[in-house]
């Protein structure tokens, strides 16, 4: 029989694996969370368009910034119209304007956050490294569609304007020696 000095000893043991397991199923955890819900403005990534598309128009407006890069990045359309279910394509120019080669990740969110997951990506540059020689021009290209779904959620089937705002940083992981 386990006494009260052996047990006890031995559920803090087993509390801290608890608890060490939970510290690294978080990330993982919370990233499915949020791509399953759209928390926080998360797009979706899909693999098809969908069948249908709908009469109902949604003006898509398009954020554009640069943190700790001297490059020039903007959408060729700042606003496009698109029906809901119908597959879109929206082109970005991104210039280097530094005397040196650079690299950068973009990242995105959408807004209103409740939008995120019926914003769904076919086709996009984000999370990718990109690379860019002094004075280099890009063009970038993101496919997307509006999910049909949206129309039957009380939170964004009165949705006239969504933002999708994308953000490219520098990052010292892509630098070369």
């Amino acid at each position: 029989m386990i006494k009260g000095k052996t047990l006890t000893p031995l559920l803090l043991a087993g509390i801290f694996i608890f608890m060490l397991g939970l510290s690294f199923a978080a990330v993982p955890l919370y990233d499915l969370f949020c791509r399953v819900t759209g928390f926080g403005g998360t797009t979706q990534v899909s693999k098809e368009a969908p069948k249908i598309v709908l009469d109902k128009v949604v003006s898509v407006r398009f954020d554009t910034n640069v943190n700790n890069l001297d490059w020039n990045f903007k959408a060729k359309s700042n606003v496009i119209d698109v029906k809901i279910g119908q597959v879109n394509r929206i082109e970005f120019e991104v210039e280097n304007l530094g005397n040196e080669t650079t690299h950068g990740v973009a990242s995105f969110n959408v807004s209103p956050a409740s939008f995120g997951k019926y914003y769904s990506k076919l086709g996009c540059f984000c999370f990718e490294k990109q690379e860019l020689k002094a004075g280099e021009k890009a063009t970038y290209v993101m496919t997307f569609y509006l999910d049909p779904d949206l129309v039957n959620d009380p939170t964004t089937k009165n949705l006239q304007d969504v933002t999708m705002s994308y953000t490219f940083f520098s990052t010292d992981y892509y630098k070369q020696s």
